[in-house]
């Protein structure tokens, strides 16, 4: 039976050329390769400044430090999403406040997190779950009015947008180039941002606070990107275009013909990328046996997430309050989603074992694991 899994690394000699010719440069980390991967990066989205680093966790937490949030700051954030999202804001001390989502995208909306807003309150950051961008506009202005900063969690979402205008440029934006991602440099993150003080703040975060040599100004880490991490990006990100193209068409032939999901929405005018291709699996199915149902044949399906981060034991343990915390939307789609395969690598022969698999569920999962 042949293994379609949920995700592709394409790693070419391209790529593996571009290593080499790092290795003999000699010049291995924050080099020429990083600077002219942050240029284009940054060219890509239209955005003034990109601020390359290790991991997609560390372009978060860059971020905040950036923004000198810290203890007895409070920073708004969606309560599905993956665990990064949280642990950035606990990294400096602060209070995540979590806010529900909008049942279609995913993302947490503007009129939740408008609710949550205390004296307290530093920051603001929508995720762009799954590649589907955040209502940045309405984020826009609840950040105006309150004078929060925005943050972008947007390590989903390369080249997503609004419009026409890209994610990353409303805010201070963080992207992960991790294997999964639609493109990766093995591991890396890159943090965009359109204030000159924000990027300078950033690029001292992420080497240790020199600001000359030896010469630390403030508080910093080792969160720098290697050359060859950034050679690879480089020509990952030439591929960037034609590879969003594919993940839209195979997402477009998916939605037109599954059957007994709920296939994901695209809001007009949005510009969504599909990192994950993630439906909703309706009563009387359960979700957790069409997950085992596909898995057993070959679909490589995953959940993304399980478990609300508010539910998280660190969090528990820390935050007594969110203990009876409920959020309808969040619980729903938690108990709810399936991730299932979408990469530019899936053939047509692919596509059409994942509809077949998946429309077999009627027939098959009740049959062979009832629903409790």
């Amino acid at each position: 039976m042949k293994q379609i899994n949920i995700a592709k690394p394409v790693i070419g000699y391209q790529e593996q050329r571009a290593v080499l010719e790092v290795l003999k440069s000699g010049q291995l980390v924050q080099g020429p390769r990083v600077a002219e991967f942050e240029e284009r990066f940054a060219d890509y989205h239209g955005a003034k400044h990109g601020v390359a680093v290790n991991n997609g966790t560390s372009a978060l937490i860059a971020s905040m430090l950036a923004h000198d949030i810290g203890e007895g700051d409070e920073v708004i954030i969606p309560a599905f999403s993956f665990f990064a999202t949280a642990s950035c804001i606990l990294s400096t001390g602060a209070t995540p406040v979590f806010a529900d989502i909008d049942p279609d995208t995913f993302n947490m909306t503007p009129e939740s997190a408008s609710k949550l807003v205390t004296p307290q309150t530093k920051a603001i950051m929508p995720v762009h779950l799954f590649g589907h961008p955040a209502n940045m506009e309405g984020f826009q202005a609840l950040c105006d009015h309150y004078n929060l900063a925005l943050l972008e969690d947007a390590a989903q979402a390369h080249g997503a947008g609004i419009n026409g205008r890209f994610v990353g440029t409303w805010g201070t934006a963080s992207f992960s180039f991790y294997p999964t991602k639609n493109i990766t440099t093995t591991e890396g993150g890159m943090v965009l941002t359109n204030d000159d003080y924000i990027a300078k703040k950033l690029r001292l975060v992420r080497n240790h606070g020199m600001e000359g040599l030896y010469q630390h100004s403030t508080l910093g880490y080792n969160f720098r990107m290697t050359d060859m991490a950034a050679a690879i990006g480089l020509v990952q990100l030439n591929r960037l275009p034609g590879w969003t193209v594919q993940r839209n068409a195979n997402a477009l032939y998916l939605s037109e013909h599954l059957e007994h999901v709920i296939t994901p929405v695209v809001k007009p005018g949005y510009k969504h990328v599909f990192h994950q291709y993630t439906i909703r699996v309706p009563e009387p199915f359960n979700r957790d046996d069409v997950v085992h149902w596909l898995n057993s044949q070959g679909i490589g399906a995953r959940v993304y997430y399980p478990v609300p981060i508010y539910r998280q034991p660190v969090i528990q343990q820390r935050f007594p309050q969110y203990r009876d915390l409920t959020l309808p939307e969040t619980e729903r789609a938690a108990a709810q989603v399936i991730s299932l395969p979408v990469h530019p690598s899936l053939a047509q022969d692919d596509l059409e074992r994942i509809v077949e698999v998946v429309n077999m569920i009627a027939e098959i999962v009740p049959a062979q694991m009832p629903v409790v």
